[in-house]
Formats: structure tokens, C-alpha cells, sequence
């Protein structure tokens, strides 16, 4: 297979740059013209219904214009038919916006393929990130605009599908955005501006974190699970397939960070992990912590935490040490020996700001691609799974051109997912020096 070709400082500033300039064309008012297809609505389809789902599309409703939601899918019933209240209660005096007639409420593995065809213009990707180069690839052939959650998969074989699935979305000219926020926080493009126009000078070492106690406990308990596949789904974010583990899902906005102040990502990571609190079977086969060394084609490191143990320190920040100073990119630069810079004053949550400036994008034409960042970002997340779960230093060529996919040879209710449970109900858990990665 072709190896994926490298990105440019151009292609990594696209990020930043399309949020500003489609921010800009709201500012102005300059959001009444058509889009694409000579009709002012941009008509919404939602693929996964759960929290994000429900938040994405609610904040893509809250964009200026006419839009509305016309159809919605999921692998469950109860979640495709309930997220229409969800939706419906955070838009207030909006709600209306929500138009799905109850034919258009799709259920079952296929529920993408039918929400993407029903007549949309633009497609919300929300579904556990395992599914999502599946999802994009069919939504960019079928020709839609794209929002699409991160990570943007789960394993090198699923970042390679969105990358090529991505040459054709730009062919396509088709407006692409990824849920990465920070590339839309007002205190990070500025503070961004200024460590790439050299305030701190050049950048020897980041430091990057996601420490908390951890995300919500598995909803399903085995015994109310018709099948295997079932509870797993359910309980999406402790299987790989499905999630990534959290150094991909939740880790991957700091690593993500890491990669726009270089404007590149690493050639190579080593790392350590493992599962340490969290190891009752209900919580899968991921890890409780991760730490991980990157190293960039300059020599210079990235040095990365995620931890999801409680009563620990906590922490989600990142940090950057240059030649002539350091920077918080969340909104302090601090050159030495020169004036600090820290932003101050409010500013719009980034959440809704990605969806402002997609539709802003849709409705002027713009250019407005974000999912090589995201597939860069996400396979930066799965290089440092990789080294935790091997306890091998690799290099990125090596990691991205692995042919190891996580991913059901068959999507059925029926069928077993890829990792099974032991007769204790427990899962092969990785161990450094034996699990193999490549």
C-alpha cells in the first residue's frame, strides 16, 4: 500500500486559518447566500445518537441560516428515537429546527448508509470512533458535507481509509470538520499565532496531560445483554474496536495540540502503561494509565500523561518550552525577557464555533477540510497505544503502515466482536514485552 503522503506546515496551519476566515464571514452577516445545492436549508443528518451525537447536532442546528434536522440513525432503536427530545430540549425557541418524520428514524448497522441517503446535505458522524472511516468513506461518495467526531479511528489501517477517502473529498470540494474544538477557542488561535510566528523562538519540549478519575461506568450489565456484541457496543469505550482506549478518545486533543505547535507529527514514540485500578472485567481490556515519550523529526519531544484513576492529580492541559521562552496554548505565551501575553475576556464556546464555521463554510463555498489533521492527530493517539501496549519504542512509519486491524470481519448482533471474554467473563488484557502491535 502507498504510504500516506506527509503533511505540510500548510496543511497543519488549514485548521486554524479556516476557523478564522469562516468566523470572520459570520461576523460580517455574510452568511445568507445558497450553498451548494441552489437551496438556502442545510438539511441535517445525524449517525450516532448518544451524548456527543446529541450535542453535535444541537449545536449544528444553533448555526445561523436555515437549517434543519431531517433524519437520524443508530444501532439501537431506543437511543435513535429518544435523542430527538434531547435535541429538541437544548435548542429552546429553535426546536423547531427538528423535522424528522418517523420514517426517517433508522436503526441497525446500516442506519448510516440510510440517513446518508435520505436527502441530506450535510452528515454528523457521532457513533463510537471505531465506525468512523466506514462512515466517512460511504459519506464522502455519497458527495455530503461532513462533521465528524474524533478520534477518526481507531487502528493504521482505519486512518489510511479516511486519508484516501479524504483525497476524494477534496476533489469533491466537500467542507469537512473534525471535533477537535481547540483549533476554534479564540485563547488558542491567538496563542497559536504567536508561538508560530516565533515568540518563544524554537520549540525543544511540550509536556501534555489528561489526568481525571475517569468517564462513566458501563451501563449494561452482562445479563441483560442479548449477545456479546451487544454488551460490548453498549459499553463502547472499554474495547478497542470500538473506542481506541482513552489515550485515543479523550488524550488525543492534548497529543493533537502537540502536533499544531509543530505543525508536524512525531517519527517516532516509546512509552509505558497499564491497568493498575480500573481492573474489574466490567471495564473491558483498555488501560487505566499511559505515558508516552514522542519524539519529532527535530529531535525536539513531546512528553504525554493520561491517566483515569481517582483520587489522583488531575490534570488536562499542555505546556511548550522554546529557546526564548514558554507558552501555555491555551491562552499565555510568555517570551523571556519580552512583555507575557495572556488572553483575557470571554469568548464563544469552541463547540459551537466548529459547527459556525462549517456551516459558514457550506454556505460560502469555502475551502474547509479538517480530516487530515484529525486522521494525523488520531494516529499520533494510536502510536502511543501502541508503544504502551508493547512496551517497544516504534517509529510512525512503522505504526501507520500496520495491516493489524481491530476492527468485525461481520457486523451482525449476532456475530462475535473481535476480543471475546474468558469463561470468567474477563478480557486478554496487553502486556508490555508480548502483545504485539505491528
Amino acid at each position: 500500500m502507498d504510504r500516506p503522503v506527509e503533511p505540510s506546515r500548510r496543511d497543519f496551519l488549514k485548521t486554524s486559518t479556516a476557523a478564522i476566515s469562516a468566523g470572520a464571514l459570520l461576523q460580517f452577516g455574510l452568511n445568507s447566500a445558497v450553498h451548494a445545492s441552489g437551496d438556502d436549508t442545510i438539511k441535517v443528518g445525524l449517525v450516532g445518537c448518544g451524548g456527543r451525537g446529541t450535542g453535535a447536532a444541537t449545536q449544528a442546528l444553533s448555526t445561523n441560516g436555515n437549517v434543519k434536522l431531517t433524519a437520524v440513525g443508530d444501532a439501537f432503536e431506543d437511543n435513535a428515537r429518544n435523542v430527538l427530545n434531547g435535541i429538541k430540549g437544548g435548542l429552546g425557541d429553535k426546536r423547531d429546527r427538528v423535522q424528522v418524520q418517523t420514517e426517517k428514524i433508522f436503526t441497525g448497522f446500516d442506519a448510516y448508509q440510510k440517513v446518508i441517503d435520505s436527502g441530506v446535505d450535510l452528515v454528523i458522524l457521532a457513533t463510537p470512533p471505531g465506525f468512523r472511516p466506514i462512515h466517512f468513506e460511504y459519506a464522502v461518495k455519497a458527495g455530503k458535507h461532513i462533521f465528524m467526531e474524533k478520534p477518526v479511528a481507531v487502528d493504521a489501517p482505519g486512518v489510511r481509509q479516511v486519508l484516501e477517502a479524504n483525497k476524494i473529498a477534496k476533489q469533491k470540494k466537500l467542507k469537512v470538520g473534525v471535533g477537535l474544538q481547540r483549533h476554534h477557542q479564540a485563547p488558542y488561535l491567538e496563542a497559536m499565532r504567536r508561538i508560530h510566528d516565533g515568540a518563544i523562538g524554537d520549540i525543544i519540549a511540550m509536556r501534555v496531560y489528561w489526568n481525571g478519575p475517569g468517564v462513566w461506568d458501563p451501563r449494561l450489565k452482562r445479563a441483560d445483554a442479548k449477545s456479546e456484541m451487544e454488551y460490548q457496543m453498549r459499553n463502547w469505550y472499554y474495547y478497542n474496536w470500538l473506542c481506541g482506549d482513552h489515550i485515543c478518545e479523550q488524550h488525543i486533543h492534548n497529543l493533537d495540540i502537540g502536533n499544531w505547535v509543530k505543525n508536524d507529527h512525531p517519527v517516532k514514540a516509546n512509552g509505558m502503561g497499564g491497568r493498575q485500578v480500573r481492573i474489574d472485567k466490567k471495564y473491558g481490556e483498555i488501560y487505566d494509565h499511559h505515558y508516552v515519550e514522542f519524539e519529532y523529526k527535530d529531535g525536539s519531544r513531546m512528553y504525554s500523561q493520561c491517566r483515569h484513576i481517582p483520587n489522583t492529580w488531575n490534570s488536562v492541559s499542555e505546556f511548550v518550552y522554546g529557546t526564548k521562552g514558554s507558552a501555555n496554548p491555551g491562552g499565555q505565551v510568555m517570551p523571556t525577557g519580552g512583555d507575557a501575553y495572556r488572553f483575557e475576556g470571554g469568548h464563544k464556546d469552541p463547540y459551537q464555533v466548529e459547527h459556525d464555521d462549517l456551516a459558514a463554510a457550506i454556505r460560502q463555498g469555502l475551502e474547509y477540510n479538517e480530516a487530515d489533521n484529525g486522521a494525523y492527530s488520531s494516529m499520533t493517539s494510536i502510536l502511543g497505544r501502541m508503544c504502551t501496549y508493547s512496551g517497544k519504542e516504534i517509529t510512525w512509519d512503522a505504526a501507520i503502515n500496520s495491516n493489524i486491524s481491530l476492527m468485525p470481519k461481520v457486523f451482525s448482533f449476532d456475530a462475535d466482536p473481535p476480543v471475546m471474554p474468558r469463561e470468567d467473563g474477563s478480557y486478554p488484557i496487553a502486556t508490555p514485552g508480548l502483545t504485539k502491535v505491528l
